[in-house]
């Protein structure tokens, strides 16, 4: 029995919207910028998984990219205590209680990602994520949220 263009894509939109997707990919660029404004967590989500890809081609040392989460109240205060951590820990300051997830800097063609527990979230709170790299916050910032 041959399948319809139709039918398969029924099926493939069925077989979507019945299952949660637990991960995004996002990515940054040599112009400070990430591809996506906004991320939403399905609250069904025991864990959810950020893939960061660098696009661009410039090396970590001069323009490399994390993911960071916290909440919208805390964003630019992680930032800026960030800064005096340095590079090798990932512009953010050891311990930080405020961050809820963040991933390692990457530079240009380079990948990773981050993991972390839906429980640290919160349906009625505000969350950001932003690059902690010195400056870049300014631009690569975007909001999370938890949602149905």
């Amino acid at each position: 029995m041959k399948m319809t263009c139709a039918a398969a894509l029924w099926l493939a939109l069925l077989g979507t919207a019945s299952a949660a997707t637990c991960d995004v990919e996002i990515e940054g660029n040599d112009a400070m910028q990430f591809n996506k404004s906004s991320i939403d967590v399905p609250q069904s989500c025991k864990q959810f998984t950020v893939k960061l890809k660098h696009a661009g081609k410039l090396p970590k040392s001069a323009m490399g990219h994390n993911w960071v989460l916290t909440t919208s109240a805390d964003a630019q205060a992680v930032a800026t205590d960030g800064i005096a951590a340095g590079l090798d820990k990932n512009y953010l300051k050891p311990g930080d209680a405020r961050v809820i997830a963040a991933s390692p800097i990457v530079g240009g063609g380079e990948s990773t990602s981050v993991t972390f527990d839906t429980s640290k979230l919160k349906a009625d709170q505000s969350y950001m994520y932003i690059c902690s790299f010195p400056g870049h916050s300014a631009l690569m910032k975007g909001t999370l949220k938890l949602v149905k």
